[in-house]
């Protein structure tokens, strides 16, 4: 299998991006709660955004994520996963694209799927995730990032498309409905630091 030599920046962002994706896709086993909690802090970024200070925070929103793995079970996440995002008819929270964008961006999963396939990828058979899923967007990133088997790293302007055109006009919303959500207990600290990564990243883009 290849590996690309990443920048140690750009290793950075692809596990993250692997890591909310796969937050977002399933509850977290005890074994992936406990790697989070274990894991290491985050040295601040030196910026604010124009906006905000989202940027500035993240260390801050990774400490909470970390302290909330090492006191969540496997269990309650699972059944927090579940109440949230699954439910018994209609989810608590949605995590399409389509849900925030409406019907007045126009069709948001046939161009999420479009852009999928000029990329060469797919639905993995067997998903039941439509493509403009939150966790499929966050793993479309990381593959951008890193790269795979069968590609190099996507360029920064590649990069910056994907974000600003199938990410940030929505992302966003998602992250604050979870964190209203009263319900949202280990998810509010996961949205909350996917919130504040993505900042980053919207800002890093930017300029790049």
């Amino acid at each position: 299998m290849v590996q690309w030599q990443l920048e140690p920046e750009d290793q950075a962002r692809a596990e993250f991006y692997a890591l909310l994706a796969r937050l977002f896709t399933g509850a977290p086993d005890a074994g992936l709660l406990a790697a989070i909690a274990h894991a290491p802090p985050l040295v601040p970024p030196t910026h604010t955004d124009d906006a905000g200070t989202e940027p500035a925070n993240i260390a801050g929103a990774w400490d909470r994520l970390r302290a909330a793995s090492a006191a969540m079970t496997s269990e309650a996440a699972a059944d927090e996963f579940h109440t949230l995002f699954v439910g018994v008819g209609r989810s608590e929270i949605s995590l399409y694209a389509s849900h925030y964008l409406g019907p007045q961006s126009g069709r948001p999963l046939a161009e999420i799927r479009s852009a999928l396939a000029e990329l060469g990828l797919a639905r993995r058979p067997g998903s039941s995730e439509f493509e403009d899923h939150v966790g499929v967007m966050l793993e479309t990133m990381r593959m951008l990032v890193a790269g795979d088997a069968e590609r190099r790293p996507a360029a920064i302007a590649e990069q910056r498309a994907f974000f600003e055109r199938h990410i940030a006009r929505w992302v966003f919303d998602c992250c604050n409905a979870i964190e209203r959500c009263a319900i949202a207990n280990y998810y509010a600290r996961v949205a909350q630091f996917t919130g504040c990564f993505l900042a980053l990243e919207r800002d890093s883009l930017a300029m790049a």
